[in-house]
């Protein structure tokens, strides 16, 4: 897909504000994107040491991206291709999360057009992202999907009505956005007042050697998480980091856990 590692840590433990879902024990983030976190989407892949797999939902719809590179990768490599659509292309990560992949040349910003989640009243949810959370509605197709933003700039968010109940399986995905710190408790205040779901207030997080920074994470009406940070110190933590491809390829190299589930006997566990 050509993403770029951005930035790769570990944790001996389980994160306070659920950051690698509802597990205990050793975890890693990898941080993975088409250049700054500052001005770019990225995609926060987490790996639990003692999970095996995950049982997917239906809530997260896929990621969409520009890059006919992407691809002209896939052909070569043999990764199965489904199109979809005129120069549209849908493409299956190994844990099962969707891909479509534009086949149009690499925007010079970020190629990064559109995250989809799935909402059983797109009516209920297009009000609390737009009027609670800001978010502007850009394109309305019908009482089907609703694409909104922040900016023009940006990643738009695709809310896709599936007329049904979202079940978000056992993967515990989630939204971030970062925010002005001083606007954090002012949101959660809103929240409160307008009855809606806080799933971790106002809290501060520690990455070992980094930034610390807080957050407030909430639920929209189909319990999607929606993570807001501080940004002045979320600026200082997002640093992209040159030793990131490294750490990565250590990390891996010196993950034995599957050795020792081995060795015991055991599996993994089915999250």
């Amino acid at each position: 897909l050509c993403f770029d590692i951005l930035r790769h840590e570990e944790f001996e433990e389980g994160c306070k504000a659920t950051c690698n879902g509802p597990y205990d024990g050793k975890w890693s983030k990898t941080m993975v994107g088409f250049g700054p976190e500052d001005d770019h989407f990225a995609a926060e892949l987490t790996y639990n040491y003692g999970v095996g797999e995950y049982r997917l939902g239906n809530d997260f719809l896929g990621l969409t991206l520009q890059s006919s590179q992407a691809v002209s990768n896939a052909k070569r490599l043999g990764w199965p291709l489904t199109e979809v659509g005129k120069a549209l292309y849908l493409a299956e990560a190994p844990g099962g999360y969707r891909f479509y992949l534009v086949d149009k040349e690499q925007p010079p910003n970020d190629p990064v057009q559109k995250v989809c989640l799935a909402v059983s009243d797109l009516q209920k949810s297009t009000h609390y992202w737009s009027s609670l959370l800001g978010m502007k509605v850009i394109e309305r197709h019908e009482e089907k999907t609703v694409l909104m933003g922040f900016a023009d700039t940006q990643c738009k968010l695709e809310l896709h009505n599936i007329g049904g109940t979202v079940d978000h399986g056992t993967a515990f995905g989630r939204i971030a956005f970062s925010c002005p710190r001083e606007q954090l408790a002012d949101l959660e205040a809103l929240m409160t007042k307008e009855n809606q779901k806080i799933l971790t207030p106002l809290i501060s997080l520690d990455t070992p050697g980094k930034a610390t920074v807080e957050v407030v994470i909430l639920a929209d009406p189909d319990a999607h998480e929606i993570c807001f940070v501080g940004d002045e110190a979320f600026r200082q933590l997002s640093q992209m980091d040159p030793s990131g491809n490294a750490l990565l390829d250590k990390a891996m190299a010196e993950d034995k856990s599957d050795d020792w589930f081995a060795k015991h006997n055991k599996q993994k566990a089915s999250a």
